[in-house]
């Protein structure tokens, strides 16, 4: 008796295309990208129509409902700018400009991203050192961690321009202060997390160090730390995106000329909304290249303590 595969229901037959396109993430994330476009475009078009029906009235001109539409995605200074004319404004600036150019969007990205990463480098490192203190001496898990808690209830657009003019009062301007509003922002998770992360071999374990007679320092170097590792990187893909931030704010209060910061000033002086969002997009894809990065790092680590995904 033969059976033919016309005839067999679908979940017999094997899955349809769209079943295994979801299956995996490719076909989710393009699904959650095709619907913002969409609403994107339907917000471009109802945000800015106000705007351009009234510059129809003005102009005593007529209009259709397409010409309407047409006329709102292409607006030069719109209140929401389409994505199109965000993707254009993107590759003008960072493709059709010389890097070296002051209108170029990786001139400017660079510039952030120098300060970025060395308030980074800056708050990871004293991040592990709080931690290490707060674990291994009650007096500053005490004393100390209330304020390094506290500290992240002031408000960083109050606090950035205070920072930047003490500096700016001992002689210390450009990078250095706003890497040091990186470094206030980041510090925060990655104390909190290696704290979490040393604090996480159980008693069992640290008895069994305590057998071997092991010296507080061979305890952290051969189980505190090792198991601080999942936690540090998860911290650090936290840590490195509010760096990014950190970096932004401390250009705004400035007048900075260059920086991503600057291209949002700039946009907002003189009301170009596309230059604002092309400078917003390209500061979320650094960020999320740079916790790409982290995230690979973590990887290699960790495979390399043998421990596997």
């Amino acid at each position: 008796m033969t059976i033919n595969a016309a005839t067999l229901p679908t979940a017999a037959a094997g899955p349809t295309v769209w079943g295994r396109m979801m299956k995996g993430q490719t076909g989710p994330v393009c699904v959650m990208l095709i619907g913002l476009f969409v609403l994107w475009y339907v917000g471009a078009v109802f945000l800015n129509m106000p705007g351009q029906i009234d510059r129809y009235a003005r102009a005593k001109q007529d209009w259709t409902a397409s010409q309407l539409i047409e006329a709102t995605l292409a607006q030069d200074r719109p209140v929401l700018p389409a994505p199109h004319q965000v993707a254009v404004e993107m590759y003008k600036t960072i493709f059709a400009t010389k890097i070296t150019s002051k209108r170029s969007l990786v001139y400017h990205t660079w510039v952030t991203l120098s300060s970025t990463l060395l308030g980074f480098g800056m708050g990871t490192l004293l991040g592990i050192v709080l931690a290490v203190g707060i674990v291994h001496v009650q007096t500053l898990e005490k004393s100390l961690m209330p304020w390094v808690i506290s500290s992240q209830t002031i408000p960083i657009l109050a606090i950035a321009p205070m920072i930047i003019v003490v500096l700016g009062a001992i002689g210390l301007k450009g990078l250095i202060p706003k890497a040091m509003i990186s470094t206030y922002l980041c510090f925060f998770p990655v104390t909190i997390g290696m704290v979490k992360g040393l604090r996480s071999p159980d008693h069992i374990q640290l008895d069994l160090m305590r057998t071997y007679n092991a010296s507080r320092w061979q305890t952290f170097v051969a189980l505190r730390w090792p198991s601080a590792m999942p936690f540090l990187f998860a911290s650090l893909k936290v840590a490195i995106a509010i760096s990014l931030v950190g970096a932004i704010v401390g250009e705004l209060p400035t007048g900075a000329q260059s920086g991503l910061g600057a291209r949002l000033l700039a946009g907002s002086y003189y009301g170009q909304t596309v230059q604002i969002w092309a400078a917003l997009l390209t500061a979320a894809f650094v960020a999320a290249m740079l916790v790409v990065i982290v995230g690979l790092m973590e990887k290699r680590v960790l495979e390399r303590m043998g421990v596997r995904a």
